[in-house]
């Protein structure tokens, strides 16, 4: 096991379990949007609350959070360890190569765009997550978590601090989907474009499911 420790105490180590959680994360907010789509439904919440019901009570589900917290953190704490090592030298972040990848300012602040994203994090959990989960544990039952939503987005501030967290995320994953596939050594130069390709595709969709929940009930398109 000492092989596996220095490995991923290694830069190049680093950066794979940058990307591997990176891509574990990925696959928790094409979930957590195609939930929040529910509400699109626009059938008072009911649609909404099943599904939310599903995954805060399945068993399976909930061990599945477990480790999604787990991928968080240590893809925050991998992801400073790196830029840490890296501070001082070419800004290379997810061992990008400049003749593969265009360097941008998203490309370069992926350290600032993530913790811009950390700060969003706990503002929404806060404010969801954390509440719920507490009740739950203490009275049995979930708390209405659609009308919290309606609550909540009502207030222009929360609209604004959620948007902005949105905005980070967008530019965090138009380079950090693209830079994944390149630090696990899946990259080709005849499938580059079209890794990037996708990359914004996936980007601009996600995040515009995201903002278009708040936008939507401050606007009272959905009630």
């Amino acid at each position: 096991m000492e092989w596996f420790f220095k490995t991923f105490r290694s830069s190049i180590g680093k950066k794979v379990l940058v990307a591997m959680t990176g891509f574990f994360l990925i696959s928790f907010l094409i979930v957590h949007a195609g939930i929040n789509a529910l509400i699109f439904y626009n059938d008072g919440g009911e649609t909404f609350n099943e599904a939310a019901h599903f995954m805060g009570t399945n068993p399976i589900i909930r061990t599945i959070e477990i480790v999604l917290v787990i991928g968080i953190l240590l893809h925050i704490i991998q992801s400073l360890l790196l830029w840490r090592s890296n501070k001082g030298a070419r800004p290379i972040g997810y061992a990008m190569l400049k003749s593969t990848l265009e360097v941008t300012w998203y490309s370069k602040s992926m350290t600032l765009l993530g913790t811009l994203i950390l700060m969003f994090l706990i503002v929404h959990t806060s404010n969801f997550w954390i509440p719920n989960r507490t009740h739950q544990l203490l009275h049995g039952e979930e708390l209405p978590l659609y009308l919290m939503m309606l609550e909540k987005f009502s207030n222009p501030i929360e609209v604004i601090i959620y948007l902005l967290g949105i905005f980070s995320l967008f530019w965090h994953l138009l380079h950090g989907f693209s830079s994944a596939f390149q630090s696990l050594g899946l990259n080709h130069r005849k499938y580059n474009p079209l890794i990037r390709y996708s990359g914004r595709v996936f980007s601009f969709i996600i995040c515009l499911t995201f903002a278009m929940m708040p936008i939507s009930i401050f606007l009272k398109w959905i009630k």
